[in-house]
């Protein structure tokens, strides 16, 4: 999973970062509230770990932008108010989960998992995502476009996956970048362009228009109108 730490403790998003990542999590860490919605925004996350008091914008503010934003990622609250009152606002501002400091990282690590298991089948009724006549499964991690199945390499579902997460949105080969190939050192932009004609070639059936557009100076698009 690919997870964002919004926390103004530089030491302790250390030490979450850190936790997490020997689970081989993906971390990215902003300690305050603008830059952590600006990378909110700007990349595909499965889990945001928000602490509430942010210098530049509270947790309960960033979470309300996440949602407004339409974005899939699982939202939890790190806050050292423990009152009712306080976990019904934060539940209301948009979060899907709350945990009262100080708290065991193994506490921690267990409400990540769980936030990246329902949020993986969160995207209707099924465990699947769908743009038009492409769908994937995301239990048994098939795709298929109409009754056609689709014969997809492990990293050409990724990179699918990833853009249906944002139909209609530009993602630059950054973005797709960091998310197929997060744990992989030494890959190059250029990547991204190779495995996307790969994707056309699969996806773009006879009679079929091109699902994939390529945004010049940015990167590509799952084109929603084309599906």
């Amino acid at each position: 999973m690919r997870v964002l730490i919004i926390e103004d403790d530089q030491r302790l998003a250390r030490l979450i970062t850190r936790v997490l990542e020997e689970e081989h999590f993906s971390v990215d860490a902003a300690h305050d509230g603008n830059a952590g919605v600006e990378l909110a925004l700007r990349t595909a996350y499965d889990v945001a770990i928000i602490d509430w008091m942010l210098p530049g914008r509270d947790g309960p503010a960033i979470c309300r932008t996440i949602r407004a934003a339409r974005l899939p990622t699982a939202l939890l609250l790190l806050t050292a108010r423990g009152q009712v009152e306080d976990r019904v606002a934060g539940l209301d501002s948009g979060a899907d989960d709350y945990l009262v400091k100080p708290f065991a990282f193994e506490e921690l690590l267990a409400r990540v998992r769980a936030l990246g298991r329902r949020f993986l089948v969160a995207s209707g009724d099924s465990f699947e995502l769908r743009c038009g006549d492409l769908v994937l499964d995301l239990r048994l991690r098939t795709a298929r476009r109409g009754a056609q199945a689709l014969d997809l390499t492990a990293t050409e579902w990724n990179l699918i996956e990833c853009l249906m997460r944002h139909p209609g949105q530009a993602l630059s080969r950054q973005q797709l970048l960091d998310y197929v190939w997060s744990y992989e050192r030494d890959v190059q932009a250029s990547m991204v362009d190779v495995y996307i004609s790969y994707l056309r070639r699969k996806l773009n059936l006879p009679g079929q228009v091109d699902l994939i557009q390529t945004v010049r100076g940015v990167g590509y698009r799952l084109e929603v109108g084309n599906v």
